[in-house]
């Protein structure tokens, strides 16, 4: 049990690098796609043994007074108001006697990163550190010199570098013990000259080498820009829309947005990788890559904006996939270059698939190029709007199931046209959704779902393989199509027009065509309304009735709806529980609760046929 120690943010900066968006917000309150910067700072805080935490205020305080007072932190949070800057020493002289009485740590306000705050505490106290100092090698900051032994000997590169001395940055955190206090003179001071200080009086101000953590110092326009793009990734989304905003449907959406509060969009807006601060309401136009506040626009461009970059080309998607796709520029227009792993089993598929889906008047990107010696294809870029985030828009019911309507219409060809003709694709045609995959699919389910995410023992496993293999030779029984197999709408891209494209098809096989829809209209990353859904499995039977003829049986179709939800909400949930612990892209565990409410209520509705099932999934 690590003894309670006390917190201290500074947060009284003028933030002059960031107007004129330090004219609407102070910089602490910048917000994260709808969450202040502050409120990272002190969740981050916060997770240590903090008895109570110090902010200081000056610029803009009574805005950020006012959060502080409607925040879950109001509690711990004591405020010191400075009439005039103290600078970053004389703000902890300031709180000297709240935070003379046991170490404490000081965070700046406007730094977000990934240093592991516990390991820097427990090292401070086993150093005997009148200071400890998290650092690390950042070449545009690098100005804190360090000795062999990890103490700090200077600051400022007007300083000649040792042979035994090495540089290294601050990232603006750092523990203290009590007594460093006395080093700090009354009034307005620099933290960097009490330092030195202690040194000169043969106190150890020892350092953390930190390096490889993520780090971002938010002083100017593209440094917050990025840190917001930052944000959205580690979530696994390309768009935000706060609750409050208005308009986004009559808009234009594209690429990397983020919507604030209180944002109005109206008719003509055109948006593409934007970040609209809280308030502003642009005029008609187009924007690419900036920040638009209340009466001004910050034109930044791709790579002040942060976007990742390799070999001079923009990396896209936030998928689950090991490929990568890069967005490159090809005189007037654009493509996107997909790179696979050397063994990549799908990437031969992908190419034979393109061409046969486009032969079948199905809207797959068209083929550009390929090179199957470096593994690489280049393909029509389709834009970054896919369904699921088109759906962030507040929609009304009809301009929903009229998209929806338009992409089952996608799923009617891909069952009829393409299935005519499966045997002019001899890779499709040979690969079957068969019992073997659907086997595979629930024994993923158990072992990285229920065994791996939610560390649930399984107690009578004999009986649910029993009822494993029952439901997949059902399924296996049911007559095949072919089916893409993860018809969902991240898949599902919307172009001009509203126009859907499909995406990621590499993975298609012969199988059920109810798995499709019930990829689609039970879809985890999007909730549609019962009544809805079931008029869309109307008008998908409709659509099928008209085009396969005898050939299809509505009711057979409705049988098969169930047991295929079933296998589809396994594999969803054991997709996530392998893509979250293994692959640490955490973001899929947002979509884990829609998942397995899905699958409660199919184990609940088939209780009977699949007893032991029903008892696992409803204790889960």
């Amino acid at each position: 049990m690590r003894k309670p120690i006390k917190a201290f943010i500074l947060a009284a900066g003028l933030g002059e690098r960031l107007r004129p968006i330090t004219d609407l917000l102070p910089k602490p309150l910048l917000p994260l796609a709808g969450k202040p910067l502050l409120q990272t700072v002190l969740e981050k805080v916060s997770a240590l043994p903090v008895s109570a935490i110090g902010l200081n205020l000056h610029y803009k305080g009574e805005m950020i007074g006012e959060w502080i007072r409607g925040s879950a932190f109001r509690e711990k949070i004591v405020l010191f108001p400075e009439d005039s800057l103290l600078g970053t020493g004389g703000a902890l002289k300031n709180a000297e006697a709240f935070l003379g009485e046991s170490d404490f740590i000081v965070h700046n306000a406007d730094i977000l990163s990934s240093v592991n705050l516990e390991t820097l505490l427990d090292f401070h106290r086993a150093a005997g550190n009148c200071a400890t100092l998290a650092v690390h090698d950042c070449p545009r900051f690098n100005t804190v010199a360090v000795g062999r032994e990890g103490c700090l000997t200077g600051v400022g590169k007007s300083r000649t570098l040792r042979e035994t001395e090495r540089w290294t940055a601050f990232t603006g955190i750092v523990v203290y013990s009590p007594d460093f206090l006395s080093f700090l003179p009354p009034g307005r001071s620099s933290v960097v000259d009490a330092w030195m200080r202690a040194v000169q009086a043969g106190r150890r101000v020892g350092t953390l080498d930190v390096t490889g953590a993520c780090w971002n110092d938010i002083g100017t326009p593209s440094a917050y820009a990025s840190s917001v793009l930052d944000a959205l990734r580690h979530e696994g989304e390309t768009v935000f829309i706060h609750p409050s905003a208005t308009g986004c449907e009559r808009a234009s959406l594209d690429g990397y947005v983020v919507l604030e509060k209180g944002v109005v969009l109206g008719e003509g807006v055109a948006l593409k990788d934007c970040i609209v601060l809280p308030g502003a309401a642009p005029g008609p136009g187009i924007y690419r890559a900036g920040i638009i506040g209340p009466g001004f626009v910050l034109e930044l461009g791709e790579k002040e904006m942060g976007f990742p970059v390799e070999d001079g080309a923009v990396l896209i998607g936030t998928g689950g996939s090991d490929r990568k796709y890069y967005r490159i520029r090809e005189k007037e227009t654009t493509a996107v270059l997909m790179r696979c792993s050397p063994r990549d089993p799908d990437f031969t598929r992908h190419m034979e698939y393109t061409g046969f889906f486009r032969s079948c008047s199905l809207p797959v990107p068209e083929l550009l190029e390929q090179n199957p010696v470096a593994m690489r294809a280049r393909f029509e870029d389709l834009g970054d709007t896919s369904l699921y985030g088109w759906l962030k828009c507040r929609r009304r019911e009809g301009q929903v199931e009229e998209a929806y309507r338009k992409v089952l219409d996608i799923l009617v060809l891909l069952h009829t046209a393409a299935t005519c003709r499966v045997g002019e694709c001899r890779l499709l045609q040979e690969r079957v959704f068969d019992y073997g995959h659907l086997r595979w699919e629930t024994g993923y389910f158990l072992e990285r779902f229920v065994q791996g995410l939610m560390d649930v023992p399984v107690r009578n496993l004999s009986a649910l393989q029993d009822e494993f293999h029952s439901l997949a030779a059902r399924v296996d029984a049911f007559p095949k199509t072919v089916i893409h197999r993860d018809f969902q709408s991240q898949n599902i891209m919307i172009t001009g027009g509203g126009t859907p494209r499909l995406i990621d098809y590499q993975g298609a096989r012969l199988g059920p065509p109810a798995y499709d829809l019930a990829s689609m209209l039970w879809d985890p990353y999007y909730r549609l309304d019962g009544a809805l859904r079931e008029r869309l499995v109307g008008y998908y039977v409709e659509r099928i009735s008209a085009a396969a003829g005898e050939r299809f049986s509505a009711r057979e179709l409705r049988d098969t709806l169930l047991p295929c939800r079933l296998q589809r909400h396994m594999q969803a949930l054991g997709a996530y529980g392998f893509l979250s612990v293994e692959k640490e892209k955490k973001y899929f565990l947002k979509h884990v609760p829609e998942a397995l409410r899905h699958l409660k209520e199919e184990t609940a509705l088939a209780r009977d046929e699949y007893p032991e099932l029903y008892r696992l999934v409803s204790g889960l």
